[in-house]
């Protein structure tokens, strides 16, 4: 038995230096593979965050050669903002489909089958600089668009771009944390790109995708700091209210903010989805759907003074920091986004979503004359953006972080939960996932057949 024991003795040990020689190979590849993900995280957030406020510096720029244009020629957008409009959906319809409207709806398919070659196409660089062109382009011409759904798309198309570079897997919380990060350097609100993650992109939010949501927008939050400073993007709003006022208000606000909000995600969802005839006519013309757009945003434009063509950031600070406005604004914006979101464009809807909403706080001063401006401005911005986006937490932090009125954070929650109950009476589906289904049928056709 010894004797057999000692033959067998150098086949144990070398088994058992196989063995642990695998053993650490395999440790030393997952500490590589963990390593890489950290880097591509890392260098990915850094990238999309420079892309984010070159993005938002050139389409300030944009808008600020086309209301130099305007005063010098004030009758002119009667042509060129349908001219706009026509181009830029024919050109998106020709050379890349997958940047029309938000690009929140194309993360969020995009996230339900990262490895599939139709997720891949969703948020692919070529279709991400398409984008971020033709938005500009739109800005050019006066749409109400906004800059935060287009960097959405652009943040995770770079993130994704990054982890194959560096061979890391695509899973969903890589494009989750891009587009979060994209919220993040767009705003300047890096608690609002992690709320935007849970309540809108992620699907299942899990410990693993928290970890990376977070990572990735406190550097893509810390690039944004260090190149623009510690701005605050719609000006700094000090008013308080009182337990009594927040009782009346934020019902008030809630309740028509919120619906007004839900009434912008029906018409969004009914036109795209109705068989109704007139409506199924002008989807099947596409081109002339776009000039009539772009002739009703030219319209409210000279209405308005300009004051409803662009993101509306300029109306909307002016109101926050407790300057006025026409009364006509907030109700000029919401047909002007309307008509911007309706033409099949590329463009966000979360800035002027925020305009509109500000409008429609400036309309409720007239009501409740007693309390501070700014702040019953800043509860008609969150009543109408929840009603809009159904995202309370994400609409209260963005608020709260771009206004810096941590004072109000008690109101601004109120009126959001109050604006979400009364948007879900007006429409059911969320605006956003309601505009994912049709690329969810991309990456998910058999998925597709059922509701």
């Amino acid at each position: 038995m010894s004797k057999r024991m000692n033959r067998n003795a150098p086949h144990l040990i070398r088994l058992a230096s196989i063995v642990w020689r695998r053993r650490g190979s395999r440790q030393a590849g997952e500490h590589l593979g963990r390593l890489r993900r950290r880097l591509a995280t890392g260098v990915g957030a850094v990238l999309l965050g420079l892309a984010a406020l070159a993005f938002a510096g050139i389409s300030d720029q944009a808008q600020a050669e086309f209301a130099r244009f305007v005063g010098q020629w004030p009758y002119a957008p009667l042509l060129l903002t349908p001219a706009v409009f026509v181009s830029v959906v024919w050109l998106t319809r020709r050379i890349a489909p997958f940047a029309r409207g938000s690009g929140i709806p194309q993360v969020i398919a995009a996230s339900r089958a990262p490895q599939s070659q139709a997720a891949a196409a969703l948020v692919s660089l070529p279709t991400a600089a398409v984008k971020l062109l033709l938005t500009v382009v739109m800005l050019l011409g006066g749409a109400s668009v906004g800059r935060e759904g287009p960097t959405v798309q652009v943040s995770a198309a770079i993130m994704v771009k990054v982890h194959h570079y560096l061979r890391v897997p695509i899973t969903a919380g890589v494009l989750i944390a891009g587009g979060a990060a994209g919220v993040a350097a767009a705003f300047n609100t890096p608690l609002a790109g992690v709320a935007f993650a849970i309540e809108e992109l992620a699907a299942a939010y899990e410990q693993r995708v928290a970890v990376l949501v977070m990572g990735a927008v406190m550097i893509a939050g810390l690039t944004s700091l260090g190149i623009a400073g510690d701005y605050v993007y719609f000006g700094a709003m000090r008013s308080t209210l009182g337990v009594s006022a927040v009782l009346t208000l934020a019902p008030v606000a809630g309740v028509i903010g919120g619906a007004a909000g839900g009434l912008f995600a029906r018409l969004v969802l009914g036109f795209a989805g109705t068989q109704w005839r007139p409506v199924a006519v002008a989807r099947s013309r596409p081109l002339l759907l776009a000039l009539g757009c772009g002739l009703v945003v030219a319209m409210l434009g000279i209405a308005t003074g300009g004051g409803t063509w662009g993101t509306g950031y300029g109306a909307t600070r002016a109101l926050v920091e407790g300057s006025g406005q026409s009364q006509w604004f907030g109700p000029a914006k919401f047909l002007a986004a309307l008509a911007t979101t309706l033409s099949g464009a590329p463009g966000g809807i979360f800035a002027p979503s925020l305009a509109v909403g500000a409008g429609l706080g400036n309309l409720l001063t007239g009501v409740f004359s007693s309390q501070p401006a700014s702040a019953v401005v800043l509860l008609g911005m969150i009543a109408y953006f929840v009603g809009v986006v159904r995202a309370p937490l994400t609409a209260v932090i963005i608020v709260m972080e771009a206004t810096a009125a941590r004072g109000m954070i008690l109101p601004l929650f109120a009126t959001a939960l109050i604006a979400d109950a009364a948007s879900t009476l007006v429409c059911r589906e969320r605006l956003y996932h309601g505009l994912a289904k049709p690329f969810l049928a991309l990456v998910e056709p058999k998925a597709s057949h059922h509701p």
